[in-house]
């Protein structure tokens, strides 16, 4: 229940509505999916994104969002309780958030060997760890919703399977890892730490035959898996994210071999052959790896190549480098999002590892590689949240159990109480009483510490993840807050006032919103599957007008939206995010855009020292076309004058501009249908070819 209320601050304030960007696309297919059903689903093209390419919905996701929200929404139904499905959205990640502390809750248990006072400490901080907040407030309809909850489930399952040693458990953790990969792209962490995990075992020589049973049969069972999965298929067995887990496999099997014929052969030849098995294992892997790899048949993807490779992405794939949360994670991030775990999880990683079991390794391992990660990418903070929730909790519960025995004698003033605690500890009284004192200071300030992570939690809760992108909040000076519902506004605009098949240009950050709120196709999305497509977009907003509208109509589109904030001091426009367009657009057309085309002696600017190119280029009039009659000449979120004040769009023509000036839609003219002008722009005939 605490998991379940602490995520309903969003709903509270802004009713049932969905969040972000990605969610509505995930909104859309489940939608889709309960009113066509599977197969429609499964084969389904829409035609009314990435136009003219379109795209096939159901090759092209994860469905293990969808498919759960909608095996829910038909039990709910089937059992009399009438739930739309946009409700059933809105509230999937609080209702997982719960599952996924039970899920913390036996992987922390099973980590320190079955004590129940650490589980129930994992359980709590995972409920109400801000990170995993941050995903998982009412409306964060993200794939992220059931995703941690999958990685935390299929990581508990395969611990209890090494422990166990079952083939049958082996069987239910590979299914534990089917939902996963049928959830969220980052099951590649979940295939890569488990084997990681295993080499660990190998190199520190605590392998056992236990151990191949269960990782061969969750290795092979999960492979055929994924084959099953259409986003993924024949990935599981040739891209070089899964090569890990085959080296690994591969390399247990020859350690296993060996095993077996030292019971058959003399020892000198057993040490010959061993050596001889082993390498020709390694040295046939890597050359098949490379062989695949030089040929083009495997490759590491692009994201993955950031994680390896921090300064990848800002060297060769800018699209990826644009999104905020691809950025290196701060310190100041980690304390944000994980506060009093960052000081305990380091306590309970060196308590894994100075007790060392296998579950306890798995835990230990887990959380290292996560660090890694979510130093490399501010988004994979939500992977480390249940890591440090698991570690955290069992330094918690080891300090707690370290000193409790002292504190209570000390309080107890008995005297055989204390001679028993001298004789356990060979200490004298004195010192038992100097670490009853520390202890209960110590007790004393981790409760404390305790209360303002609560707290801490709640006000992150409530007042940072609970804003919805698609409705802004802000506090006036007399306290009471100022609601901008720009975007709704001006989605309903586009549904009810343009044709049904007008096509609409705006950067990719907004597609999903456009189709799934405003019914209507868009030229780019959040998919961003095709770079190419996404670098016209950002050429034609960073053309000049002349050159733009050809591109514009060559494309059909009939409305241009942009988002500006310099009248109602929205920081994160287009125009903040500009650079990025241009960037990207320089890499599919670098003979005809260059990012120092917009840098002028002052930097990038938007006053008078902008260059003409910035001037001149679509996005600039689109924004600031009479925006200084508002403003007085000003842009307010930049606290700049506007360069050029009184520019105006020839070709395009204002339709719709919401309450704050945050969503400004524009109506690209169509050329004469008869005469010499059709095609023209001013005095010279253009078509996208020649631009």
């Amino acid at each position: 229940m605490l998991c379940f209320f602490i995520r309903l601050f969003a709903v509270i304030r802004y009713e049932s509505v969905i969040h972000e960007f990605d969610p509505y696309f995930n909104y859309r297919t489940s939608q889709f999916l309960t009113e066509e059903g599977f197969y429609e689903f499964w084969n389904w093209f829409d035609d009314v994104s990435w136009y003219p390419l379109g795209r096939v919905v159901g090759q092209t996701l994860f469905p293990g969002l969808m498919t759960t929200s909608a095996v829910l929404f038909y039990i709910l139904n089937f059992l009399g309780f009438c739930v739309n499905i946009r409700n059933i959205c809105v509230f999937m990640a609080p209702l997982f958030s719960g599952m996924t502390a039970l899920a913390g809750y036996f992987m922390t248990k099973e980590a320190t060997g079955g004590r129940t006072e650490a589980g129930l400490l994992a359980a709590l901080f995972i409920g109400i760890c801000p990170s995993y907040l941050s995903r998982s407030v009412a409306g964060s309809y993200d794939n992220e919703a059931i995703a941690i909850f999958t990685l935390t489930f299929s990581f508990y399952m395969f611990q209890r399977a090494v422990r166990t040693g079952s083939i049958l458990d082996a069987t239910w953790s590979a299914f534990a890892y089917l939902y996963m990969v049928s959830a969220w792209g980052g099951y590649i962490f979940v295939v890569n730490t488990i084997a990681i995990f295993v080499l660990a075992l190998l190199v520190l020589g605590r392998f056992t035959s236990r151990h191949y049973v269960v990782y061969s049969v969750w290795y092979v069972i999960g492979t055929l898996f994924c084959l099953n999965i259409p986003f993924v298929n024949f990935g599981a067995v040739m891209s070089s994210e899964h090569m890990g887990s085959h080296f690994v496999f591969l390399i247990t099997t020859a350690y296993m071999a060996v095993n077996y014929f030292s019971r058959l052969a003399p020892p000198g030849t057993l040490k010959f052959l061993s050596k001889l098995l082993i390498t020709t294992t390694i040295v046939g892997f890597l050359v098949v790896f490379a062989f695949l790899s030089l040929t083009g048949k495997t490759y590491w993807q692009g994201r993955s190549l950031t994680l390896l490779d921090p300064t990848y992405a800002s060297k060769y794939i800018p699209i990826i480098a644009s999104v905020s949360e691809h950025q290196p994670t701060a310190w100041s991030n980690y304390i944000m999002d994980l506060h009093l775990m960052s000081f305990l999880a380091p306590v309970g990683l060196y308590y894994c590892f100075t007790r060392l079991t296998d579950a306890s390794l798995f835990l230990g391992v887990y959380g290292i590689l996560a660090v890694y990660f979510s130093g490399v990418m501010i988004r994979l903070l939500l992977v480390l949240a249940p890591a440090a929730c698991c570690l955290a909790a069992v330094g918690a519960s080891t300090i707690i159990s370290s000193f409790v025995p002292f504190v209570r004698d000390g309080l107890a003033m008995s005297e055989k109480m204390s001679l028993k605690t001298c004789r356990t500890y060979r200490l004298t009284k004195p010192a038992v009483s100097v670490i009853s004192l520390i202890g209960f200071v110590a007790l004393l300030g981790l409760g404390y510490q305790c209360v303002r992570f609560v707290q801490h939690c709640v006000w992150t809760s409530s007042m940072a993840y609970s804003q919805p992108s698609i409705v802004m909040s802000q506090q006036l000076r007399d306290g009471s807050r100022l609601i901008q519902d720009d975007f709704r506004e001006a989605y309903y605009w586009l549904r009810m006032n343009t044709k049904p098949d007008a096509k609409i240009m705006s950067w990719w950050d907004y597609g999903y919103q456009i189709t799934a709120m405003g019914n209507r196709t868009v030229l780019v999305d959040n998919n961003t599957w095709n770079t190419t497509h996404i670098a016209t977009v950002g050429l034609m907003l960073a053309s000049p007008e002349e050159k733009a509208v050809p591109m514009l109509r060559d494309l059909d589109v009939d409305y241009v939206l942009v988002i500006f904030g310099g009248v109602a001091r929205y920081s994160s426009d287009d125009i903040a995010k500009f650079l990025w367009p241009v960037r990207i657009a320089h890499g599919a057309f670098p003979d005809k855009i260059s990012e120092s085309e917009f840098i002028g002696s002052r930097g990038y600017t938007v006053d008078e020292s902008a260059t003409e190119r910035m001037k001149n280029c679509l996005l600039y009039k689109l924004s600031y076309y009479r925006a200084g009659e508002i403003t007085g000449g000003s842009d307010v979120a930049r606290n700049a004058r506007i360069g050029v004040p009184e520019t105006k769009p020839e070709n395009l023509r204002e339709a719709f501009t919401s309450e704050n000036w945050i969503v400004r839609i524009y109506e690209v003219r169509k050329p004469k249908n008869r005469g010499g002008d059709f095609g023209k722009v001013g005095d010279k005939k253009l078509t996208f070819q020649n631009v």
